[in-house]
């Protein structure tokens, strides 16, 4: 059993009510609460004194923490941690959240990636949080690949697989590409192509290449490079990651220390590109896992808590996550239930295509 286990179970009846109350009224509206508020709402009559007595008690088990004195208590990260462990109450899965959820994996788009983006906005349409799902990587035999100039600093390589998907990925090409450089490594691809994986290919590629070097420009050669590391470049696969919802933790009239901790967040996510550290959050066993400020290695520097499920492969081999991340103070309660199902529909629909 954990420290934060023992502790609990030690707590009287008393001791553990105030501790869930002052839990309770944090994760509703993130403010301090004091002894007289709760005097009123616990199950047995007791005096403020008495009320003030257990929550001193408890703060000096590092479950509570006073921000003022003579202020209410908040829990800290150690008593959301043992809250979550021993006292929560995960809820069902509303209705109403399960259709929005449902309803993004409808339809007939063989663009796997461009379903995950449709569940990572149903998801953060739901919690009113930041989602985040880590698409599994395709390894497919390729059938055919194209470069689109959009802009002089961007273009979009479009990936058909042998199997009927197709991905579509916006990158920086290397400066000087014009639109015939483009199609000359389009070109030089598609003759590689038949019956090779991206892994394969990146191994095949380098070689040709060099072998071939009078057949493709040197700018050609860059592009080739530049397309193809936007999804196997080892450690290193920005695309993977979708994230949505931003905007909900970044608005809003919470503290600007909170705010800039979320900034920080969403700076060290697109600084680190750091995917395989969130898909080792969730690679521990199956299930619904919760990391509270500090314990969230991905995203130590803000103090936010992310909720996390890994999704599985027809194999039942773990292939990518789904997540929500928010305040320390998130309903999770209600958060759990919705990422735990929108990891299995995620699941069955990567089982069913394959």
């Amino acid at each position: 059993m954990s420290d934060a286990g023992k502790i609990l179970e030690e707590l009287n009846d008393r001791s553990r009510e105030v501790f869930r109350r002052v839990v309770d009224s944090y994760l509703l509206n993130g403010e301090p609460v004091g002894s007289r508020s709760l005097t009123r709402e616990m199950s047995e009559k007791v005096s403020a004194a008495t009320v003030r007595n257990v929550m001193q008690d408890l703060e000096y088990l590092g479950l509570l923490s006073s921000p003022h004195v003579s202020a209410g208590r908040l829990p800290t990260q150690e008593g959301l941690r043992m809250f979550v462990d021993g006292l929560l109450e995960v809820s069902n899965l509303g209705d109403a959240d399960r259709e929005m959820i449902d309803a993004t994996v409808t339809g007939n788009s063989q663009d796997v990636t461009d379903v995950l983006d449709r569940v990572g906005s149903a998801l953060s349409g739901v919690t009113r949080g930041a989602s985040l799902v880590l698409a599994p990587k395709h390894e497919a035999p390729i059938k055919h690949i194209e470069f689109v100039s959009l802009a002089q600093d961007r273009a979009l390589v479009v990936l058909v697989f042998a199997d009927g998907n197709v991905e579509n990925r916006i990158f920086t090409p290397p400066p000087g590409q014009t639109p015939s450089s483009m199609r000359e490594a389009a070109n030089f691809l598609n003759a590689l192509i038949e019956g090779k994986t991206l892994s394969d290919l990146r191994t095949r590629f380098s070689k040709e290449i060099n072998a071939r070097r009078q057949e493709i420009d040197v700018l050609a050669r860059e592009l080739v490079d530049s397309g193809l590391a936007v999804w196997d470049r080892e450690g290193e696969a920005p695309e993977r990651l979708i994230v949505r919802g931003r905007s909900n933790l970044l608005g809003g009239d919470g503290d600007e220390g909170d705010l800039e901790r979320i900034r920080e967040l969403f700076d060290d996510l697109e600084r680190k590109r750091d995917i395989a550290d969130f898909l080792e959050l969730a690679d521990e066993g199956e299930g619904v896992r919760i990391f509270i400020g500090s314990e969230n290695k991905l995203f130590s520097l803000s103090g936010s808590s992310l909720v996390v499920s890994p999704y599985m492969n027809a194999d039942r081999k773990i292939v990518g996550a789904v997540g929500v991340i928010g305040p320390t103070r998130l309903n999770y309660g209600r958060i759990v239930p919705i990422v735990d199902y929108t990891a299995q529909l995620v699941g069955k629909l990567i089982s069913d295509r394959g």
